[in-house]
């Protein structure tokens, strides 16, 4: 991601601590920026080397070390023992319940969905197809018998393959990991062999895991993806500078994600954390983001509530193991993220195979592509100019002002898309962003209108 800084100005050591041992608290509302500014995932990412080489990223990592590190050693104290306990007579009732609250939760989400109408796992994955919507009430209603359970799981893995005919494979891993613990634990929830339901959580435990290590790479590869929203949301930072902020957000993004796999404090220690703070983001971005996040919400929920000492797949090592284990894990993610990105995009972002089997390199889709125009389609305009005014498509004058408009939009962002591609001047770059955030806004306005119309 592209990490190249433009400030270093300094910020006080106990406030960087303090954001730090709350597991990064502002991070998630930026973890999923994309649902709030489109971009441009064929871009080339940043050369990790510029992640390697800012100090803040290292100062981010150190502090989560020292936060493992400690819990682990209290772990092992009467102390440890103490918190432990604690944590179960907080969510021992949940746990007793741990089956019913996840399938009500799975039930209500897709509910929810239904009722969002129009995408398919999440708000940000528009889908053209009214079907779809009602494909995720009947997800809903299968999750309640274990008979049918296996279905809603066949269901949920197949809105996620009818995403990737809309939008690219790479921009679509983390949804995949999440969505296929989500689909394993229906399925071995309703299994009757006791070897396989046994497993069930902690499929649901890796599956979050591997989408928030995943996705936490976005802001080391690409953080002028999030430049615009730290902008308008400023107090989201704590007062940091957002060059400060970035990286430092995506080492919590990434460890505690990383925890989630580690011993029991360790672990319901990152979960509780996780929890606030997606619970933080949800008054700043509102509803969607709620309704967004639950499934990933209610997983972490019940990690918390495991009160299993050891979990089965946990990292159970010594004290020495834990810097080891969180370098070479850190290392495994970022070369799968950049190296995945180059096999199918190319070296430049613009080729690969998987720029070989889309449009041309100046009609890239962002993450938030015109579900009403397949991947990879012309543009109304060249990248010359916004083109010719668009010739009124209804009889309604309000229709056609409108349908124009969406026409006259849709030529300003892809013109948006090739500067933030190509062009190298950050002023030029931010009113890009800025364009492509405006505008998309106004067209989902335009065309929820025009839903509501009959248009």
């Amino acid at each position: 991601m592209n990490f190249a800084p433009t400030c270093r100005s300094r910020v006080p050591a106990a406030r960087i601590a303090t954001a730090i041992s709350l597991a990064g608290a502002p991070f998630v509302a930026h973890a999923h920026v994309k649902w709030f500014a489109p971009y441009i995932v064929e871009a080339p990412p940043q050369q990790i080397m510029e992640t390697l080489t800012d100090r803040w990223f290292w100062i981010g990592v150190g502090l989560v070390l020292v936060f493992f590190l400690a819990a682990r050693a209290i772990e092992r104290t009467r102390l440890g023992m103490g918190i432990l306990a604690g944590f179960d007579k907080v969510s021992g009732p949940l746990w007793a319940r741990g089956d019913d609250f996840m399938r009500f939760v799975i039930a209500a989400f897709f509910v929810a969905i239904f009722a969002v109408g129009g995408v398919y796992l999440t708000p940000d994955l528009k889908s053209p197809y009214e079907w779809v919507s009602w494909v995720q009430l009947l997800i809903a209603a299968l999750v309640f018998s274990r008979k049918t359970m296996p279905l809603a799981a066949a269901g949920i893995i197949g809105l996620w393959l009818m995403a990737l005919t809309q939008y690219e494979l790479f921009h679509l891993l983390d949804y995949l990991a999440l969505g296929v613990g989500v689909a394993a634990y229906l399925v071995l929830a309703a299994s009757s062999n006791p070897e396989w339901n046994r497993w069930r959580f902690v499929v649901l435990r890796w599956g979050v895991a591997i989408a928030l290590m995943w996705s936490s790479l976005e802001k080391f590869a690409y953080p002028d993806w999030f430049y615009p929203l730290v902008e308008e949301k400023p107090f989201l930072t704590f007062g940091m500078p957002r060059d400060v902020f970035i990286p430092m957000a995506g080492v919590a993004e990434f460890t505690m994600g990383f925890g989630l796999l580690w011993t029991a404090l360790i672990r319901r220690s990152s979960a509780a954390a996780l929890f606030v703070i997606f619970n933080m983001a949800v008054y700043p971005f509102g509803r969607l983001d709620l309704v967004g996040h639950a499934l990933i919400m209610a997983v972490i929920v019940i990690i918390f509530a495991d009160p299993t000492p050891q979990v089965r797949f946990a990292l159970r090592r010594t004290l020495a193991a834990i810097p080891v284990t969180l370098v070479a894990t850190m290392a495994v993610f970022a070369m799968s993220y950049w190296g995945l990105h180059r096999v199918l995009y190319g070296a430049d972002g613009r080729s690969g195979v998987a720029a070989t089997n889309n449009a041309p390199a100046d009609l890239r889709a962002t993450h938030t592509p015109d579900p009403e125009r397949p991947h990879g389609a012309a543009p109304a305009a060249s990248a010359g100019g916004h083109g010719a005014p668009m010739a009124p498509k209804s009889a309604d004058p309000d229709k056609a002002f409108v349908l124009g408009m969406i026409e006259h939009h849709r030529s300003g962002i892809e013109m948006a898309q090739i500067q933030l591609r190509d062009g190298k001047d950050a002023q030029q770059r931010k009113l890009a962003q800025e364009i492509i955030t405006t505008q998309q806004r106004e067209i989902d306005e335009m065309t929820a209108w025009l839903k509501r119309n009959g248009g």
